[in-house]
């Protein structure tokens, strides 16, 4: 996604949706043509085929090819007939992320959306899931859609209110252009977030000398002159770093929540930590989707 400078709107060129025709990819279909609209970008659509299973007889794994097929075909024929989508389709066999992997070495893909199922049993993270291996190993941004976001009806106002958390990591403070440029482009109103994990015994930085940094750190991390429809705002609070984000973006109702995402390190006075088993997290549990961004 390329940004020509920190103050100016976010461009979207080429937008890539990987898909495996579940309800969770349908439901990411929506944001992916939607956005495709929204920013005219040229729409590619993957899809990745399992490897026949030859412990099958060859009648099933056929089937479930052909079944495959018949839906690649409905799908492209429902894309195509969308006025003014620009969109092209690619289906390989293997996971899908070798597939999407191959894509992004031929094309400049500004975001990648996709869906996810979230969460099993109690607590329990789909780990290895093929929306998974895309989200933690993507280059570029990813839009990631959990199973609690609502659908994307093309109403203009629908990413009103976009959410940003940062531990003020580099690697986190690198992704507030993509978040202010997402506001701009969208017209929305920015939020900037920073949470402050409870103080540990022995520590001996007070929370409310932490909070009133936080928030000045915040409000730095916004260019000056920068052109918005409603004045930012930021948020620091106190709490365990999943739980606050999500509280805070059902507070405002937001449509999209922003995370810089990096390997777990011990930063002072920094509590998010947001790695990218937070960030997952926070996507699977989000009534929003969640825009994610490596460093």
């Amino acid at each position: 996604m390329r940004i020509a400078e920190a103050t100016a709107p976010a461009a979207v060129h080429t937008i890539l949706f990987a898909t495996d025709f579940s309800d969770a990819a349908k439901k990411a279909q929506s944001y992916a043509t939607g956005l495709a609209n929204r920013f005219r970008a040229r729409l590619i659509v993957a899809h990745a085929n399992e490897l026949p299973n030859y412990g099958l007889r060859p009648e099933n794994w056929r089937a479930a090819n052909e079944e495959g097929a018949a839906k690649m075909r409905g799908l492209k024929e429902s894309l195509t007939a969308m006025p003014g989508l620009k969109t092209e389709f690619h289906v390989d066999e293997g996971s899908a992320w070798s597939l999407v992997e191959s894509v992004l070495a031929d094309r400049d893909v500004d975001l990648i959306v996709v869906g996810t199922r979230g969460r099993t049993g109690v607590g329990k993270l789909v780990l290895g899931s093929q929306s998974e291996e895309i989200f933690r190993h993507a280059p570029c941004p990813v839009l990631t859609v959990g199973p609690h976001a609502a659908p994307m009806t093309g109403k203009e106002n629908e990413m009103d209110e976009i959410l940003y958390a940062t531990d003020f990591s580099p690697e986190s403070r690198a992704s507030a252009p993509l978040a202010i440029g997402m506001a701009l482009a969208l017209q929305s109103h920015l939020n900037l977030l920073h949470v402050v994990e409870e103080v540990r015994v022995g520590e001996l930085v007070r929370p409310e000398e932490v909070l009133n940094s936080s928030e000045r750190l915040l409000g730095s991390l916004v260019p000056q002159g920068t052109q918005f429809w409603r004045e930012p705002r930021c948020f620091s609070e106190r709490g365990e770093p999943v739980a606050k984000i999500l509280q805070v973006a059902d507070r405002v109702q937001a449509g999209l929540i922003v995370l810089g995402i990096h390997k777990p390190a011990r930063v002072p006075g920094a509590a998010t930590h947001l790695g990218s088993g937070v960030a997952y997290r926070v996507a699977c549990a989000a009534t929003c989707p969640v825009l994610t961004v490596r460093s």
